[in-house]
Protein backbone atom coordinates (compact mmCIF):
# COMPACT_ATOMS: atom_id res chain seq x y z
CA UNK A 1 0.00 0.00 0.00
CA UNK A 2 1.62 3.08 -1.04
CA UNK A 3 -0.39 5.89 -0.31
CA UNK A 4 -1.69 6.41 3.53
CA UNK A 5 -5.25 7.52 2.21
CA UNK A 6 -5.83 4.04 0.48
CA UNK A 7 -7.57 1.07 1.43
CA UNK A 8 -7.15 -2.70 1.10
CA UNK A 9 -10.66 -3.30 1.31
CA UNK A 10 -13.61 -2.90 -0.85
CA UNK A 11 -16.23 -3.27 1.77
CA UNK A 12 -17.31 -4.24 5.70
CA UNK A 13 -18.78 -6.59 7.11
CA UNK A 14 -21.74 -5.39 9.79
CA UNK A 15 -21.74 -8.59 11.87
CA UNK A 16 -24.91 -6.94 13.32
CA UNK A 17 -26.75 -8.18 17.22
CA UNK A 18 -26.44 -11.74 16.32
CA UNK A 19 -25.37 -14.58 14.14
CA UNK A 20 -27.92 -17.36 14.92
CA UNK A 21 -30.75 -17.45 12.08
CA UNK A 22 -33.67 -17.86 14.86
CA UNK A 23 -32.34 -14.37 16.05
CA UNK A 24 -31.62 -12.14 13.44
CA UNK A 25 -35.12 -13.08 12.41
CA UNK A 26 -36.73 -12.09 15.65
CA UNK A 27 -34.50 -9.05 15.66
CA UNK A 28 -36.10 -8.12 11.99
CA UNK A 29 -38.98 -8.11 12.88
CA UNK A 30 -38.45 -6.36 16.73
CA UNK A 31 -36.76 -3.45 14.81
CA UNK A 32 -38.98 -3.33 12.03
CA UNK A 33 -41.50 -2.63 14.38
CA UNK A 34 -39.53 0.11 16.52
CA UNK A 35 -38.55 1.95 13.65
CA UNK A 36 -41.79 2.31 12.52
CA UNK A 37 -43.70 3.30 15.62
CA UNK A 38 -40.69 6.28 15.43
CA UNK A 39 -41.30 6.93 11.86
CA UNK A 40 -45.06 7.18 11.90
CA UNK A 41 -45.57 8.80 15.99
CA UNK A 42 -42.72 11.26 14.97
CA UNK A 43 -44.54 12.34 11.98
CA UNK A 44 -47.62 12.73 14.19
CA UNK A 45 -46.33 15.05 15.96
CA UNK A 46 -44.84 17.15 13.00
CA UNK A 47 -48.26 17.07 11.94
CA UNK A 48 -49.93 17.80 15.20
CA UNK A 49 -48.01 20.87 15.43
CA UNK A 50 -48.33 21.97 12.08
CA UNK A 51 -51.90 22.07 11.99
CA UNK A 52 -52.75 23.02 15.48
CA UNK A 53 -51.98 27.16 15.29
CA UNK A 54 -52.18 27.27 19.16
CA UNK A 55 -48.65 25.42 19.82
CA UNK A 56 -47.22 27.62 17.06
CA UNK A 57 -44.36 28.52 19.62
CA UNK A 58 -40.36 28.30 19.92
CA UNK A 59 -41.02 25.31 22.15
CA UNK A 60 -43.33 23.13 19.89
CA UNK A 61 -40.55 24.45 16.93
CA UNK A 62 -37.65 22.77 18.25
CA UNK A 63 -39.97 20.21 19.24
CA UNK A 64 -41.02 19.85 15.36
CA UNK A 65 -37.56 19.83 14.25
CA UNK A 66 -36.35 17.25 17.19
CA UNK A 67 -38.88 14.68 15.83
CA UNK A 68 -37.66 15.70 12.01
CA UNK A 69 -34.05 14.95 13.18
CA UNK A 70 -35.06 11.67 15.14
CA UNK A 71 -36.39 10.16 12.14
CA UNK A 72 -33.58 10.64 10.11
CA UNK A 73 -31.04 10.12 12.62
CA UNK A 74 -32.75 6.24 13.09
CA UNK A 75 -32.88 6.26 9.16
CA UNK A 76 -29.57 6.48 9.34
CA UNK A 77 -28.88 2.93 10.76
CA UNK A 78 -31.61 1.18 11.05
CA UNK A 79 -32.85 0.46 7.53
CA UNK A 80 -29.68 -1.02 6.25
CA UNK A 81 -29.76 -3.60 9.19
CA UNK A 82 -33.04 -4.66 8.26
CA UNK A 83 -32.18 -4.47 5.09
CA UNK A 84 -28.63 -7.22 5.99
CA UNK A 85 -31.47 -9.20 8.21
CA UNK A 86 -33.48 -9.76 4.75
CA UNK A 87 -30.88 -10.17 2.38
CA UNK A 88 -28.51 -12.32 4.67
CA UNK A 89 -25.85 -10.18 3.04
CA UNK A 90 -24.59 -8.39 5.49
CA UNK A 91 -21.88 -6.15 3.45
CA UNK A 92 -21.63 -2.62 3.03
CA UNK A 93 -19.03 -1.09 0.76
CA UNK A 94 -16.22 1.52 1.66
CA UNK A 95 -17.94 4.27 0.50
CA UNK A 96 -21.52 3.17 2.04
CA UNK A 97 -19.60 2.69 5.54
CA UNK A 98 -18.30 6.62 5.48
CA UNK A 99 -21.41 7.95 4.19
CA UNK A 100 -23.26 6.18 6.73
CA UNK A 101 -20.37 7.62 9.59
CA UNK A 102 -21.19 11.52 7.88
CA UNK A 103 -25.15 10.92 8.48
CA UNK A 104 -25.45 9.09 11.61
CA UNK A 105 -22.96 12.11 13.29
CA UNK A 106 -24.48 14.89 11.54
CA UNK A 107 -28.06 13.65 12.80
CA UNK A 108 -26.56 12.69 16.22
CA UNK A 109 -24.47 16.47 16.40
CA UNK A 110 -28.27 18.14 15.62
CA UNK A 111 -29.98 15.91 17.81
CA UNK A 112 -27.24 16.95 20.39
CA UNK A 113 -27.97 21.07 19.91
CA UNK A 114 -31.38 21.24 19.12
CA UNK A 115 -32.06 19.92 22.90
CA UNK A 116 -29.53 22.46 24.12
CA UNK A 117 -31.64 25.06 22.13
CA UNK A 118 -34.92 23.47 24.16
CA UNK A 119 -33.01 23.93 27.41
CA UNK A 120 -32.19 27.40 26.28
CA UNK A 121 -35.85 28.43 25.78
CA UNK A 122 -37.10 27.01 28.52
CA UNK A 123 -34.72 28.93 31.14
CA UNK A 124 -35.47 32.03 28.66
CA UNK A 125 -39.68 31.31 29.73
CA UNK A 126 -39.05 30.24 33.49
CA UNK A 127 -35.87 33.07 34.27
CA UNK A 128 -36.55 35.99 32.37
CA UNK A 129 -40.88 35.14 31.29
CA UNK A 130 -41.47 39.07 31.06
CA UNK A 131 -38.89 39.27 28.00
CA UNK A 132 -39.63 35.75 26.65
CA UNK A 133 -41.70 36.72 23.26
CA UNK A 134 -39.03 39.93 22.70
CA UNK A 135 -36.14 37.11 23.19
CA UNK A 136 -37.35 33.97 21.58
CA UNK A 137 -38.66 35.25 18.24
CA UNK A 138 -39.69 33.74 15.22
CA UNK A 139 -36.36 34.98 13.88
CA UNK A 140 -33.58 34.14 16.78
CA UNK A 141 -35.35 30.53 16.46
CA UNK A 142 -35.18 29.85 13.06
CA UNK A 143 -31.19 31.06 13.55
CA UNK A 144 -30.95 28.54 16.28
CA UNK A 145 -32.18 25.77 14.00
CA UNK A 146 -30.14 26.19 11.21
CA UNK A 147 -26.83 27.01 13.15
CA UNK A 148 -27.92 23.12 14.75
CA UNK A 149 -27.67 22.03 10.76
CA UNK A 150 -24.79 23.12 9.74
CA UNK A 151 -22.26 23.00 12.58
CA UNK A 152 -23.36 19.72 12.94
CA UNK A 153 -22.68 18.64 9.29
CA UNK A 154 -19.38 20.58 9.54
CA UNK A 155 -18.19 18.43 12.38
CA UNK A 156 -19.78 15.03 10.65
CA UNK A 157 -18.03 15.98 7.38
CA UNK A 158 -14.43 16.36 9.35
CA UNK A 159 -14.55 12.96 11.00
CA UNK A 160 -15.68 11.78 7.72
CA UNK A 161 -12.67 12.90 5.83
CA UNK A 162 -10.42 12.00 8.49
CA UNK A 163 -11.27 8.93 8.15
CA UNK A 164 -10.06 8.60 3.99
CA UNK A 165 -6.57 8.93 5.51
CA UNK A 166 -6.93 5.46 7.65
CA UNK A 167 -5.65 2.40 5.52
CA UNK A 168 -7.56 -0.51 6.31
CA UNK A 169 -5.76 -3.99 6.04
CA UNK A 170 -7.32 -7.17 5.59
CA UNK A 171 -9.67 -7.04 9.07
CA UNK A 172 -13.41 -5.54 7.46
CA UNK A 173 -15.44 -7.27 10.11
CA UNK A 174 -17.35 -4.26 12.15
CA UNK A 175 -18.95 -6.32 15.36
CA UNK A 176 -22.14 -3.65 15.47
CA UNK A 177 -25.07 -3.10 13.61
CA UNK A 178 -23.72 -0.31 11.20
CA UNK A 179 -20.72 2.26 10.87
CA UNK A 180 -19.56 3.20 14.04
CA UNK A 181 -17.00 5.86 13.90
CA UNK A 182 -14.80 4.35 17.00
CA UNK A 183 -15.04 0.74 15.72
CA UNK A 184 -13.98 2.32 12.63
CA UNK A 185 -11.13 4.05 14.20
CA UNK A 186 -10.58 0.73 16.10
CA UNK A 187 -10.13 -1.39 12.83
CA UNK A 188 -7.32 1.16 10.99
CA UNK A 189 -3.93 -0.28 10.99
CA UNK A 190 -2.34 3.17 10.49
CA UNK A 191 -2.05 6.17 12.97
CA UNK A 192 -5.04 7.03 14.55
CA UNK A 193 -3.87 9.97 16.77
CA UNK A 194 -5.61 12.78 14.49
CA UNK A 195 -8.88 10.67 14.83
CA UNK A 196 -8.84 10.18 18.23
CA UNK A 197 -8.01 13.62 19.09
CA UNK A 198 -11.00 14.70 16.54
CA UNK A 199 -13.38 12.91 18.91
CA UNK A 200 -12.28 14.59 21.68
CA UNK A 201 -12.33 17.86 20.62
CA UNK A 202 -14.65 18.78 17.50
CA UNK A 203 -16.77 15.38 18.77
CA UNK A 204 -16.49 16.87 22.86
CA UNK A 205 -17.42 20.93 21.01
CA UNK A 206 -20.64 19.26 19.75
CA UNK A 207 -21.65 16.59 22.43
CA UNK A 208 -20.13 17.69 25.63
CA UNK A 209 -20.48 21.59 25.09
CA UNK A 210 -24.84 21.57 24.83
CA UNK A 211 -24.70 19.20 27.14
CA UNK A 212 -22.89 21.70 29.44
CA UNK A 213 -25.13 24.40 28.37
CA UNK A 214 -28.48 22.69 29.44
CA UNK A 215 -27.08 22.04 32.42
CA UNK A 216 -26.07 25.55 33.22
CA UNK A 217 -29.88 26.02 31.99
CA UNK A 218 -31.24 23.71 34.62
CA UNK A 219 -29.40 25.19 37.41
CA UNK A 220 -30.55 28.37 36.73
CA UNK A 221 -33.73 27.29 36.18
CA UNK A 222 -34.03 24.95 38.85
CA UNK A 223 -32.16 28.57 41.61
CA UNK A 224 -35.22 30.27 40.02
CA UNK A 225 -37.61 27.77 40.88
CA UNK A 226 -37.23 27.79 44.39
CA UNK A 227 -37.94 31.09 44.63
CA UNK A 228 -41.61 31.06 43.43
CA UNK A 229 -43.72 31.16 46.48
CA UNK A 230 -46.24 28.85 45.40
CA UNK A 231 -46.22 24.89 45.70
CA UNK A 232 -48.63 24.93 42.71
CA UNK A 233 -45.89 27.28 40.97
CA UNK A 234 -43.25 25.27 41.36
CA UNK A 235 -44.89 22.45 40.00
CA UNK A 236 -46.01 23.89 36.44
CA UNK A 237 -42.75 25.10 36.30
CA UNK A 238 -41.41 21.78 36.83
CA UNK A 239 -43.73 20.14 34.56
CA UNK A 240 -42.95 21.99 31.76
CA UNK A 241 -39.41 21.24 31.86
CA UNK A 242 -40.02 17.39 33.20
CA UNK A 243 -40.49 15.77 29.21
CA UNK A 244 -37.02 17.59 27.95
CA UNK A 245 -35.17 16.55 30.84
CA UNK A 246 -36.14 13.00 30.42
CA UNK A 247 -35.40 13.09 26.67
CA UNK A 248 -31.81 14.73 27.72
CA UNK A 249 -31.23 11.88 30.25
CA UNK A 250 -31.71 9.11 27.80
CA UNK A 251 -29.98 10.55 24.60
CA UNK A 252 -26.34 12.19 26.45
CA UNK A 253 -26.48 9.26 29.04
CA UNK A 254 -25.74 6.17 26.09
CA UNK A 255 -23.57 8.55 23.58
CA UNK A 256 -21.60 9.77 26.31
CA UNK A 257 -21.29 6.88 28.20
CA UNK A 258 -19.81 5.16 24.70
CA UNK A 259 -17.53 7.98 22.97
CA UNK A 260 -16.38 9.65 25.98
CA UNK A 261 -14.97 7.00 27.98
CA UNK A 262 -11.45 5.34 28.11
CA UNK A 263 -11.33 3.00 25.28
CA UNK A 264 -9.91 0.31 27.40
CA UNK A 265 -13.65 0.26 29.07
CA UNK A 266 -15.15 -0.25 25.59
CA UNK A 267 -16.62 -3.58 24.52
CA UNK A 268 -18.60 -4.57 21.94
CA UNK A 269 -21.50 -5.88 24.05
CA UNK A 270 -21.23 -2.56 25.77
CA UNK A 271 -21.59 -0.92 23.00
CA UNK A 272 -23.97 -2.21 20.95
CA UNK A 273 -26.40 -2.23 23.90
CA UNK A 274 -25.97 1.66 24.72
CA UNK A 275 -26.31 1.87 20.39
CA UNK A 276 -29.62 0.09 20.36
CA UNK A 277 -30.69 2.82 22.99
CA UNK A 278 -29.55 6.03 21.57
CA UNK A 279 -30.53 5.32 18.10
CA UNK A 280 -33.46 3.24 18.02
CA UNK A 281 -35.15 3.50 21.45
CA UNK A 282 -34.54 6.99 22.37
CA UNK A 283 -35.98 8.47 18.94
CA UNK A 284 -39.47 5.53 19.69
CA UNK A 285 -39.76 6.85 23.14
CA UNK A 286 -39.36 10.73 22.61
CA UNK A 287 -42.64 11.81 21.19
CA UNK A 288 -44.39 9.23 23.87
CA UNK A 289 -42.38 11.22 26.47
CA UNK A 290 -43.15 14.58 25.03
CA UNK A 291 -47.50 13.48 23.94
CA UNK A 292 -48.27 11.78 27.04
CA UNK A 293 -47.07 14.20 29.65
CA UNK A 294 -48.46 17.34 28.17
CA UNK A 295 -51.81 18.28 28.00
CA UNK A 296 -51.64 20.42 24.71
CA UNK A 297 -49.98 17.56 22.76
CA UNK A 298 -52.56 15.13 23.61
CA UNK A 299 -55.37 18.20 22.49
CA UNK A 300 -53.65 18.92 19.13
CA UNK A 301 -53.52 14.93 18.35
CA UNK A 302 -57.09 14.04 18.76
CA UNK A 303 -57.98 17.00 17.13
CA UNK A 304 -55.94 15.68 14.13
CA UNK A 305 -57.46 12.11 14.37
CA UNK A 306 -60.88 13.37 14.80
CA UNK A 307 -60.15 15.43 11.58
CA UNK A 308 -58.77 12.69 9.77
CA UNK A 309 -61.22 10.46 10.73
CA UNK A 310 -63.85 13.33 9.62
CA UNK A 311 -61.93 13.32 6.46
CA UNK A 312 -62.29 9.28 6.37
CA UNK A 313 -65.90 9.16 6.19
Amino acid sequence: MEGGNQTSISEFILLGLSNQPEQERLLFFLFLIMYLITVLWNLLIILAIRTDSHLHTPMYFFLTNLSLVDICFTSSSVPKMLANYISGNKAISYVGCLTQVFFFIGFGGIDSVILASMAYDRYVAICAPLHYTMIMTQKVCASLVAVCWIWAFIHSLIHAVSLTRLSFCGHNEIPHFFCDLIIVIRMACSDTLLNDLLVYTVGGLTGVMPFIGILISYMCIFITVLKIPSTHGKKKAFNTCGSHLAVVCLFYGTVIGVYFNPTSTHTAQKDTASAVMYTIVSPMLNPFIYSLRNNDMKRALRMLFSRKLCLSL
